[in-house]
């Protein structure tokens, strides 16, 4: 706390001893409002300047500005903002001396009728004023607001007191999810909850953070994804359900990443990766229309249209097309290492053809994907939940969903053989003895669970703080979690 904070914080205490010492309790049980100021500055619009009404109503809200010695006092809302005029003629006693104690920041509650002044602001007249939550903490500077980034993820609430960009980010976020259950839930997918603490890591591949649970004396793993629990469901006859979830993934922070994410995964019976190639840019328009009441958003400067038909093309294609590659030729491991050495692109440490694709992508084509494009048919190595491509057996039907350079989500033609799911989990296990960390484990439950019948399906997922990254313009995924993680303060 800086000494200048310090010194505020102590005349706060002192107005709250104040009101305490005279039988005034500055935070109680309850406060009833009964109007917003949004409604308020509707209703009361065409209200000439100067003149008075009888209509009396009741506001709570925080003070955002205190003038003339708390005479008026402009007053935010969660809808907007309204002022206060508060004055002897009006006020008791009694109320006058609980405005000495007022500071910016404190929570209020105000009775009386509506107003128009002179000047033409739309007022409360005040015939009734309390303090409802006295701010022991100063608000930043108004004209300059909450602008240190690091202060504004460190103190969300501030920021949102303060921000009305970063508190309407915010709510649209919440209303992207709850547009996302809408489009579910009207084509018949069941929402359903499966576990967070995994006894084994899988369904995608990550590096996992680590816990142990004391009762059963095992570690666990927080999910990484939900995808292998969800299966199951769809074997046990639950043929379309989704999850909107927490993951967890123990690796780097930066502007489309943060450890602990939201997750939605969704999988459908008796469809495949082209049924998921309609799903996902159907969605993703649908809660654009929802939310923003169009489908023509503008991001980074890029003009998207997000009804229009996404470009399909296969990542070995994309990346021929950036690079000059074709990794159809290499026939190993060591060759494709070798053709990505030729571009300045170290694979050292990849431990298969597909990982090297994989990374020359990241580096060479993704960021280049601006317009909705579907990136079709990955290696067949870096992705062992997928079918094997019915046209190429180094290649699997699964497609990652990009747009403004990011990927938005991807897809699969679900494995749904339980003895080439093992083998594919075989091949993962040793991929994690020669180094990789991300590789999967073997799921032995989940393979028995394949072994009892498991429908041919297409499965999808979506991280939704990037979707509202991009239906929001927010410029990294911390101004769309509330709370996002953040180093140790010193």
């Amino acid at each position: 706390m800086t000494e200048e904070n310090s010194i505020h914080r102590e005349s706060r205490l002192a107005k709250l001893k104040t009101l305490t010492e005279s039988g005034y309790n500055p935070y109680p049980y309850k406060f009833v409002p009964n109007v917003y100021a949004a409604d308020l500055q509707e209703k009361y619009k065409d209200l000439e300047p100067g003149v008075d009404t009888q209509d009396r109503v009741t506001i709570a809200g925080r003070a955002m500005a205190v003038r003339n010695s708390g005479m008026f006092i402009d007053v935010k809302d969660v809808t907007g903002k309204i002022q206060a005029f508060c004055h002897k003629n009006h006020l008791n006693e009694t109320d006058m001396a609980r405005l000495k104690c007022l500071d910016v920041g404190d929570m209020v509650g105000i009775s009386g009728y509506i107003r128009r002044t002179p000047r033409g602001e739309l007022s409360i007249a005040a015939e009734k004023f309390d303090i409802i939550a006295k701010s022991l903490q100063p608000l930043p500077e108004k004209f300059h607001g909450l602008t240190d980034v690091e202060a504004r993820y460190r103190q969300r609430y501030v920021d949102f007191i303060m921000n009305d960009d970063s508190k309407e980010i915010y709510k649209k976020r919440c209303q992207i999810t709850s547009a996302i259950r809408h489009y579910f839930e009207k084509n018949n997918f069941l929402e359903v909850e499966t576990p967070i603490l995994h006894p084994i890591m899988g369904g995608a591949n990550a590096k996992p953070f680590i816990t142990h649970n004391n009762s059963l004396d095992m570690d666990m793993y927080l999910r990484i994804a939900p995808e292998l629990y969800l299966k199951r469901l769809v074997v046990g006859g639950f043929d379309r359900v989704f999850e909107i979830g927490r993951n967890f993934r123990n690796e780097g922070i930066d502007k489309s990443h943060n450890p602990e994410f939201t997750a939605l995964e969704a999988y459908q019976a008796y469809a495949d990766y082209n049924t998921m190639a309609d799903l996902i840019p159907e969605l993703i328009a649908s809660v654009a229309k929802e939310v923003l009441g169009t489908t023509v958003i503008t991001y980074d400067g890029n003009e998207i249209d997000l009804a229009k038909p996404y470009v399909k093309k296969s990542m070995i294609d994309l990346v021929k097309e950036y690079t000059g590659l074709d990794f159809m030729q290499a026939e190993t491991l060591a060759d494709a290492q070798k053709m990505s050495q030729s571009i300045g692109i170290d694979t050292s440490f990849c431990t298969s053809w597909g990982k090297v694709i994989s990374e020359v992508f990241d580096e060479k084509v993704e960021a280049n994907l601006i317009q909705p494009t579907l990136v079709m048919d990955m290696p067949r190595d870096i992705s062992p939940l997928a079918k094997t491509h019915r046209s190429n057996p180094r290649l699997v039907e699964h497609f990652d969903a990009y747009i403004c350079g990011m990927e938005m989500g991807c897809a699969y033609s679900e494995l749904s053989n339980p003895l080439e799911q093992r083998e594919r989990f075989e091949a993962q296990c040793a991929a994690r003895e020669a180094g990789d960390e991300e590789a999967q484990m073997l799921d032995e439950d989940f393979i028995n669970a394949l072994e009892n019948g498991f429908p041919p399906s297409g499965g999808m997922g979506m991280g939704i703080d990037r979707l509202a990254i991009l239906l929001t313009g927010a410029a990294t995924i911390r101004d769309v979690i509330a709370f996002p993680t953040l180093r140790k303060r010193d």
